[in-house]
């Protein structure tokens, strides 16, 4: 694959960063990035039915505690995200805290993950919101085979050369 002349060796193939100038998979070099406190929020959204939601409130759920259970998966889960994406870098997280609201018929999960290092979290805070919600279903389906995981997104993040973003409201 030729490498356009204008492309920097270190650059990556058309501005995907995980590519280098061949074409070839690569982990992005952060060795020169500054150390800054890194933050990450994102949510997830399980629809469920209503009989289920009260099951989750109730805590009458046959397999115990689903939220505890669901909250320490997520956390689990943002530790070990380098192992499971693959072009992620291994970070040492500082705090992660994995929040889940029960609605009517939905479950709303939140996840904060923060670290100080030179890349960010956002892979850790959205990964620990998946698998929080993925155990809900786990743990839930054989109340509500319906269920469904949505609306997975990253809300906001901050730190590092890129600075703060923040999803808008429309």
């Amino acid at each position: 694959m030729p490498v356009p002349e204008d492309q920097a060796a270190g650059d990556g193939l058309d501005g995907f960063t995980h590519l280098d100038p061949a074409g070839r998979a690569r982990m992005v070099d952060v060795g020169g990035k500054d150390v800054t406190l890194r933050r990450a929020v994102a949510r997830a959204v399980i629809l469920v039915e209503t009989a289920t939601a009260e099951a989750l409130v109730t805590g009458s759920v046959s397999k115990g505690d689903v939220l505890a259970v669901a909250r320490v998966a997520g956390i689990q889960a943002a530790k070990r995200t380098a192992e499971m994406i693959p072009m992620c870098h291994p970070i040492r997280l500082s705090s992660v805290t994995v929040d889940l609201v029960v609605g009517e018929d939905r479950v709303d999960v939140e996840a904060v993950v923060e670290a100080l290092d030179r890349t960010g979290v956002e892979m850790e805070a959205l990964t620990a919101c998946a698998m929080a919600a993925l155990t809900v279903y786990d743990m839930c389906k054989a109340l509500d085979r319906s269920m469904v995981v949505e609306t997975l997104r990253l809300e906001e993040k901050s730190g590092g050369r890129s600075g703060n973003w923040e999803r808008s409201s429309t």
